[in-house]
């Protein structure tokens, strides 16, 4: 009999900020969606912060990242960090400066 498997459902994914580091391999991203609220119909922002797995530790804090939905990798983490849409300015500007040669009075 051959093995016929089910095929795979689109996993969700999500575009967030990442604002924590929380141990190896591991970064909270906080997604914010806005919905309209039900009675009075104005936009609100609603936020929720996912545990997604950083395999190669690449990701900083203030980070743009998608994460994607994954098997349950611990008891927090149910998503994977797929890519870095951009990086904080702050850092980049830090990276630049550390990567020109010092100029030796």
């Amino acid at each position: 009999m051959p093995s016929e498997s089910k095929p795979r459902r689109k996993r969700a994914t999500q575009v967030g900020e990442v604002v924590s580091r929380s141990g190896a391999k591991t970064v909270v991203v906080e997604v914010t969606r806005r919905v309209q609220h039900p009675l009075y119909k104005r936009y609100v922002n609603r936020r929720g912060k996912f545990h997604a797995h950083d395999e190669r530790n690449e990701c900083r804090i203030g980070d743009r990242v998608r994460i994607v939905e994954t098997r349950p990798l611990s008891k927090m983490k149910r998503w994977r960090f797929v890519e870095t849409l951009y990086r904080r300015a702050v850092e980049v500007l830090e990276e630049a400066a550390a990567a020109q040669p010092q100029a030796s009075e």
